[in-house]
């Protein structure tokens, strides 16, 4: 059985995001916090609450035991972009884009 949790709009570049995401896929669910936890990237805390919550919710909702889960699935979408605009010398303007990524974790028990 599999239980699936994301989180929409995070304010992270998602090509920052699939970086750290690539250290948990496949791992199990106790390694792959522990992981996250020690790992010096703003994307691992956003990336360590999706965990949690994809194991809380295959405990509660399908009595999954937790030593017994994996990561199966993880995996991050580009959500909108943000479009704002620098200031820059001789009345010119720089485009800033500040991008958001959707992240889905799986987790299933094997």
């Amino acid at each position: 059985m599999e239980a699936k949790a994301s989180a929409k709009y995070v304010r992270i570049a998602p090509r920052k995001v699939r970086f750290v995401m690539e250290l948990i896929r496949g791992k199990r669910v106790d390694d792959a916090i522990n992981i996250l936890k020690f790992t010096p990237n703003m994307a691992a805390k956003a990336i360590e609450k999706v965990v949690r919550s994809a194991a809380a919710n295959a405990e509660h909702n399908m009595a999954a035991d937790r030593e017994r889960l994996s990561v199966s699935r993880a995996f991050v979408d580009e959500g909108p972009t943000m479009k704002r605009f620098l200031p820059r010398a001789h009345g010119r303007a720089n485009r800033i884009r500040k991008r958001t990524s959707h992240i889905t974790v799986v987790v299933s028990d094997k």
